[in-house]
């Protein structure tokens, strides 16, 4: 479903851990984590804070 980012966490080139939280999605009034499934460098952030995003969206990448 559609949702908004509330919160960036990260920056490119941050280090990040397993379930490290790196932004935070408003959808149908709740607010939900997005963490990290790997450990590795921030390699891009594809959203900033107020932006509306759609399922499918690339939000940011790990390498």
């Amino acid at each position: 479903m559609p949702g908004k980012i509330v919160d960036v966490h990260v920056a490119v080139g941050d280090r990040v851990e397993v379930n490290q939280p790196v932004m935070v999605l408003e959808a149908m009034k709740m607010e939900n984590e997005v963490v990290a499934e790997v450990a590795g460098t921030v390699a891009s952030v594809a959203v900033a804070k107020g932006d509306m995003v759609n399922p499918g969206d690339e939000l940011f990448s790990i390498a």
